[in-house]
């Protein structure tokens, strides 16, 4: 007889999954790929960066681009709302703020109840999965494959620009200087 650790031991581990809404449609993330939730804040502008990249955040230190997941996902473009979230988290290549309607919670999934994308929704890129609950499925989110190439290197350049300093007029060389020998 198998004692009860050992049945435990042998069942697969349920996946933490963080759910997001998006008018009604429910999505999900790997929770060990998040960081934290919050509610929106205020957003710097970022010229130059992709349509999706609704500018810049700054977590603990940490300045991120903001994602609108409604563009991403084909949903209508709306302002900011107070009621929205940002999910912070990681893409593999660099940290990103996904706006969202609201992240709703975590649940945990066993992996029986988590069906391929390829199965749901052939060539959708975007969906790693979804997990079937009593209420509905979730689809769960690709973060490997949130941003194209293309975007992320759009956005690393935008972000080097706006943290290129301005140079004063004081730092300005006056005119003549720069043909003067300094030997």
């Amino acid at each position: 007889m198998r004692s009860a650790t050992a049945t435990l031991a042998a069942r697969a581990p349920e996946q933490a999954l963080l759910v997001f809404r998006l008018d009604a449609e429910r999505y999900a993330l790997p929770l060990h790929r998040v960081r934290r939730a919050l509610r929106a804040v205020a957003i710097a502008p970022l010229p130059g960066a992709p349509a999706i990249v609704l500018g810049l955040v700054d977590l603990a230190g940490t300045v991120m681009p903001v994602i609108d997941m409604r563009l991403r996902f084909g949903h209508q473009p709306r302002s900011l709302r107070p009621s929205d979230h940002l999910i912070y988290a990681h893409t593999g290549r660099r940290p990103v703020a996904l706006l969202v309607d609201e992240a709703t919670g975590v649940i945990d999934a066993l992996p029986e109840d988590i069906v391929p994308g390829e199965i749901v929704l052939p060539g959708l890129a975007l969906v790693e999965g979804a997990v079937k609950l009593p209420d509905g499925l979730i689809l769960i989110h690709d973060l490997d494959r949130l941003l194209s190439l293309e975007e992320d290197a759009a956005i690393g350049q935008a972000m080097a620009s706006a943290e290129e300093p301005a140079v004063s007029a004081a730092e300005t060389p006056g005119p003549g200087a720069a043909g003067r020998d300094s030997t």
